[in-house]
């Protein structure tokens, strides 16, 4: 059964259940997006730019990309909702190549390199809270196995694993459970954002109205500490300026990402032609809102010269001291600890609907393919929840001795990736318009063609700055891309599968 218009749960033909209405779906919209993000990167940001009216702009050219982008996915979800969202429409705009590509990428790095660092993000803001668990208290010391790279076992690893382990299992014993547990805590997360907004703007104003006054009564003059964004480019000059606004894309995009998650669970939405794009366009608007008024409840308590120099980058720590002298941090700690545990229960359960879909065809692990009694797809899950928290345990070693996370880095070469694949995607609206004009469309993507072509563009310009100016942290991504090739076209020989087959 394709569709659920009375909106009753009900078995489809694959055995999944539609069980999510529209208030679940934006649900994982929102809760995939809010994750720790949006609390510390605004002070990186800050540094590529230099200025607050250029750290606003920042996140404004974020939202409009986010929302064109969600809105033009619509036209696709309501085209073709199934199970695997992204990988499908670019297996049915392309070929099963350039769909077992992102597949590919989404399960070596994007999908599963977040969960581990979400879950680590928990271990440490949980730390906060009880000391014993930290990145630095050892079960298992740093061990190195070459002069850049070692493993380690500390207790905020642990209880990353631990996250990742327990939210696995939950999500293998169904839908329901699976659901419940995204609604509440994206339900609490953005209570805390929203709190958060709410008092830093209110106590802002009314007793540190001269740091309001400061930041808002000159908004472009760049100052402060400006960080190095290529080259030896920084915000003090214009062109400096420009990159430095495209490189702090990589920060403001990366936590308004996973929004195209709800694209992974088509199989399982009530009237999804209709669900899923209202929920792309309800969950985007709503969290890009929501972390533009973050940014001004920043702006309003803390001058931005300190925005830039926060230690550890916790923006949304320092306002909350501001709000709550003494105890902020901890409140803070504890709201962090909320939004990233709802983060990866919406990340864990999307997963494994992309390598569902990508086992049909074939492109992954046979038993990835199968739904268990409880009708969702536990081998994919199990799958992707071992690799993830393999990620937590390797450390990259910093030319101070100091040990980093590996997964910091996988992300970082990635999300230049992930763009190249939201342009493949939204070009492929066009492409299939041309290919299969007859095809239903329920829904057509907003302002077409004008809207994702801009999207498009915009996407592309950032792409460019990145590939010539953070050379270091973007080539690498189109090399882990690009090691799906072979895997491809030996999985296809090793299956039996035909690398040119068209799909109905």
């Amino acid at each position: 059964m394709a569709t659920d218009v009375a909106g009753v749960e009900q078995q489809t033909k694959e055995g999944f259940v539609r069980g999510l209405g529209l208030l679940d779906s934006t649900m994982i919209v929102a809760g995939s997006m809010i994750g720790s993000g949006i609390f510390i990167v605004s002070a990186d940001i800050a540094r590529q730019v230099g200025s607050p009216g250029w750290l606003l702009v920042v996140w404004i050219i974020t939202g409009l990309l986010t929302v064109g982008a969600a809105l033009s996915y619509g036209e696709l979800a309501a085209m073709m909702p199934k199970a695997g969202g992204q990988y499908v429409y670019l297996r049915e705009a392309y070929s099963p190549f350039w769909g077992f590509l992102y597949g590919w990428t989404l399960f070596l790095v994007i999908q599963t390199a977040t969960i581990a660092a979400v879950a680590v993000a928990f271990g440490r803001f949980t730390g906060l809270l009880i000391p014993s668990i930290s990145e630095s208290n050892y079960i298992i010391q740093p061990t190195k196995i070459s002069s850049s790279y070692a493993f380690s076992l500390s207790t905020a690893q642990l209880l990353g694993i631990v996250m990742i382990v327990l939210l696995t299992f939950m999500n293998t014993r169904g839908l329901k459970l699976g659901k419940l547990v995204q609604n509440v805590f994206t339900f609490a997360k953005t209570g805390s954002l929203i709190a958060l907004i709410v008092l830093g703007i209110i106590v802002g104003l009314l007793w540190h109205g001269d740091i309001a006054a400061a930041n808002f009564g000159d908004l472009w003059t760049v100052r402060g500490s400006l960080q190095d964004v290529g080259h030896g480019l920084t915000a003090a000059a214009a062109f400096g300026l420009f990159v430095g606004i495209c490189v702090a894309q990589t920060n403001s995009l990366f936590s308004s990402d996973a929004w195209n998650n709800i694209t992974f669970t088509a199989g399982e939405v009530k009237d999804p032609q209709k669900n899923i794009r209202l929920a792309l366009l309800f969950g985007t608007g709503g969290v890009i809102v929501l972390y533009l008024l973050a940014n001004i409840a920043y702006l309003v308590t803390l001058p931005f010269e300190v925005i830039q120099k926060v230690p550890s980058d916790r923006v949304g720590s320092a306002t909350a001291e501001v709000i709550f002298p003494g105890f902020g941090a901890v409140l803070m700690a504890a709201a962090i600890m909320i939004s990233t545990f709802g983060c990866n229960n919406g990340l864990i359960f999307a997963g494994a609907r992309a390598y569902y879909a990508m086992a049909k065809d074939g492109l992954f692990f046979k038993a990835a393919g199968e739904l268990n009694k409880f009708h969702v797809p536990a081998w994919g899950l199990i799958i992707q929840g071992i690799l993830a928290a393999l990620y937590v345990l390797p450390r990259t070693v910093r030319a101070d001795g100091s040990y980093g996370s590996l997964y910091n880095d996988l992300l970082t070469y990635v999300i230049s990736a992930a763009l190249i694949f939201y342009i493949l995607t939204i070009v492929g609206i066009f492409v299939l318009r041309h290919k299969r004009p007859d095809v239903e469309r329920p829904y057509k993507a907003f302002g077409y063609p004008i809207v994702p072509a801009l999207y498009c563009v915009g996407a592309a310009i950032i792409l460019v700055v990145l590939f010539v100016y953070q050379t270091t942290a973007t080539w690498p991504g189109l090399l882990i891309v690009l090691t799906g090739v072979p895997v491809y076209f030996i999985w296809t020989r090793l299956t039996g599968g035909d690398p040119n087959a068209e799909r109905p």
